[in-house]
């Protein structure tokens, strides 16, 4: 009765925290991506976004690392795989969407920051965001979902947060991604599994996408014209990421 009562407790509190820190970090995330690409200001508030996810994951209660379902051991090489293979899956869909005008323009838009940031600053934030967010929304959502289909809430509560972002390529990203980190979630019972695939697969798109949109998005003409939709600045495709 007692133990009942307590986790009761436990889990009410969870979801107050969950609550709480959903607002604040969409509402960060929604302000961050609408500031300059590179400027101090982006890098400030990419931050604190990755700051809100993570504290309010550990604040709202226990959470697990997760083993593997055979041997029991801590999952670092599955993770690591199936995190190369989201990331040929996105590529093979990038390659599709690259010739449609509203997929390109969507797609470049959000590479704007990897071209008009330093290398490691962007790599840094990208993957502190990832971190973070494993820990909050696949960590502090998931638990606070209890027996109530965790898999499917995580992943609306992640895709409905990534809306603040305003770009459709990262909400219909998070669909699958956010369907396949909660999957991992479930089969470990940890976020070791989901968080290892969700720094693989950013560390690739980060890498490999970029230089192939700067690419395509120079104009018909010789010199490109940054204003022209779906046309990135010459600047921008002589950084492309290493």
């Amino acid at each position: 009765m007692v133990m009942g009562w307590s986790r009761a407790r436990s889990l009410s509190w969870r979801r107050r925290v969950v609550a709480g820190t959903a607002i604040a970090g969409t509402t960060l995330l929604g302000v961050s991506l609408s500031t300059k690409p590179g400027s101090p200001r982006f890098y400030g508030l990419t931050g604190a976004v990755a700051a809100v996810w993570l504290a309010g994951g550990l604040a709202s209660g226990p959470l697990h690392r997760g083993r593997t379902v055979r041997g029991g051991g801590r999952p670092v090489v599955g993770p690591v795989l199936l995190g190369v293979g989201a990331f040929g899956a996105f590529y093979a869909a990038a390659l599709v969407a690259r010739p449609i005008p509203p997929l390109r323009d969507a797609i470049a838009g959000i590479l704007q920051y990897a071209h008009e940031g330093t290398s490691p600053l962007v790599l840094f934030t990208t993957l502190a965001n990832g971190a973070a967010e494993e820990t909050f929304f696949r960590g502090a959502v998931f638990a606070a979902a209890g027996d109530r289909a965790p898999v499917t809430v995580t992943t609306a509560v992640y895709t409905l947060a990534t809306t603040a972002t305003g770009n459709p390529a990262l909400v219909l990203a998070s669909i699958p991604m956010g369907a396949l980190f909660a999957l991992q979630r479930r089969g470990t019972g940890g976020i070791q599994a989901p968080l290892i695939t969700h720094l693989t697969w950013s560390t690739l798109m980060l890498t490999f996408l970029p230089p192939l949109f700067a690419k395509r998005s120079t104009c018909s003409s010789h010199e490109p014209r940054s204003g022209q939709p779906g046309c990135l600045s010459k600047s921008r495709t002589q950084r492309p990421l290493s």
